[in-house]
């Protein structure tokens, strides 16, 4: 317990410290901000600050801090030390200066960012590479969120209650979330979902003081404890991604640029949101080895993260705790798919130069989009899980490298990303050397060649540095 609750302290003492500072790095101006320069009505329109912080949070807060975390924790308790550090030195890094570098570039989407900083054949690739990830996350997160709302429904509703009907329901939302302004259905629905997704987080936290069962402690966090004997790097930090560090929080980012009112308000609005979602990682890592009694086999024998939520929820919450508990873990998901779809027509439009103020061009770019999204939903969850894990970890190296380059042309202390930036190029190239899913080399030839390729990455830059000096 003192580990969590030290946790949950460092947290706060991030922001208020770590994220002064990196603030005051980026250095923000009193400008006006795209919201009012290029007001379309659609897309870029101002919004009080709170409601972008809502947005952004519950954008970036799918189920991965959720499941995630869950499936984190087997590793021990060296996914409390991942989710802090990096949370505060990481995640929290990467979404408020890709947020602050896209209201820079006029509201510009990642893989614009990215190709002004690291050249035109990247910024081509970084475009498909987002796409996919974009379509990927729209198909993720329309099958959880109907996976689960077909368990709190039953047989008892006939097709109202299966699966294939809440995809279709689900689905429908994220086409209108898509197509119209930013306001109508996000900036009004995203305060509900905020409750509930708060309801959940503070009754579990309260569940993780009173309820009985023991929890790990940081004293053996550098052992893995995952009963399948899966070493902690590079896994943990593929399996733990929203909650620590998330490439997918980087597109979603210059979404909220296009409506802060000021960049003052940048550090609420990204770097709160961000550790606002280590809160919630934190809680359910917690939560999950605490309701095994400190046993990490016992944990795996529950099944998969949403039965251990419906567990957990049932019986620490009542049956209406339960309720509002698993609606708000349902609305997590569904608050990051709409607004993927909604990013990849952003992109999309970029790329196209097409101007989405009317609603059949919205369309037209869209299309292509549901058609992808929907397709993915036909393939095995498992897989699809596996393989969006290391795209979203992979689409952070981009960013990371993109906003070093940015901060050191502008001067400034490019560390506070170089450093990270190096230490996920060599977790997503060791799990893509080691990994059955990709190579499946030797774990020590794999470490190796994750460090080399960071250190060539290292050396590349340091060169560049010089000659721009």
């Amino acid at each position: 317990m003192i580990t969590f609750v030290v946790a949950i302290v460092a947290l706060i003492l991030g922001y208020v410290f770590y994220g002064a500072m990196v603030e005051k790095i980026f250095g923000v101006s009193n400008d006006a901000t795209p919201a009012y320069t290029k007001n379309d009505g659609v897309d870029f329109m101002p919004m009080p600050l709170w409601k972008v912080f809502l947005i952004q949070f519950l954008n970036i807060a799918g189920t991965g801090p959720i499941f995630g975390a869950i499936g984190g924790i087997l590793f021990g308790p060296a996914a409390y030390l991942w989710i802090v550090l990096g949370c505060i030195f990481g995640g929290a890094v990467h979404d408020y200066l890709s947020g602050m570098v896209s209201l820079r570039k006029g509201g510009a989407s990642l893989p614009e960012i990215v190709g002004d900083e690291l050249g035109t054949g990247i910024r081509q690739t970084m475009r498909i590479f987002a796409l996919l990830l974009m379509i990927m996350v729209g198909a993720v997160f329309v099958t959880t969120p109907a996976g689960l709302l077909e368990s709190m429904t039953g047989t008892s509703w006939g097709f109202a209650g299966t699966k294939t009907f809440w995809c279709i329901v689900i689905f429908a939302y994220y086409i209108l979330a898509t197509l119209l302004p930013i306001n109508t259905l996000i900036g009004r629905i995203y305060p509900i979902f905020g409750v509930a997704l708060l309801v959940m987080a503070v009754g579990v936290c309260f569940g993780i003081f009173t309820q009985n069962g023991s929890l790990p402690e940081i004293t053996d966090a550098f052992s893995s404890h995952h009963p399948n004997k899966l070493p902690i790097f590079p896994f943990l930090f593929i399996t733990i991604a929203c909650g620590a560090i998330s490439g997918f929080h980087a597109t979603q980012s210059p979404m909220m640029a296009r409506c802060l009112t000021s960049e003052k308000n940048g550090r609420i609005a990204f770097y709160g949101a961000m550790i606002t979602e280590g809160f919630v990682a934190l809680i359910w890592a917690a939560a999950a080895i605490k309701y095994a009694d400190g046993n990490y086999e016992t944990l795996q024998s529950l099944g998969n993260p949403a039965k251990v939520v419906n567990f957990i929820c049932n019986n620490w919450m009542g049956s209406v705790g339960a309720v509002l508990a698993i609606l708000g873990v349902v609305a997590a998901p569904i608050t990051s798919g709409d607004t993927a779809l909604r990013t990849a027509r952003l992109i999309t439009a970029d790329i196209l130069h097409v101007n989405q103020n009317s609603v059949w061009r919205r369309l037209s770019v869209s299309l292509p989009i549901f058609a992808c999204s929907a397709v993915l939903m036909l393939v095995d969850f498992a897989v699809l899980w596996r393989y969006f894990g290391w795209f979203n970890q992979t689409l952070s190296i981009f960013t990371f490298w993109a906003i070093t380059v940015f901060l050191a042309k502008a001067g400034k202390n490019y560390f506070i990303t170089l450093v990270p930036g190096l230490f996920m190029t060599a977790v997503c190239a060791a799990y893509f050397f080691a990994s059955p899913e990709c190579l499946a080399l030797n774990y020590t030839l794999s470490c190796i060649l994750s460090v080399a390729t960071s250190a060539a990455l290292l050396i590349i830059f340091i060169v560049w540095k010089k000659k721009q000096a």
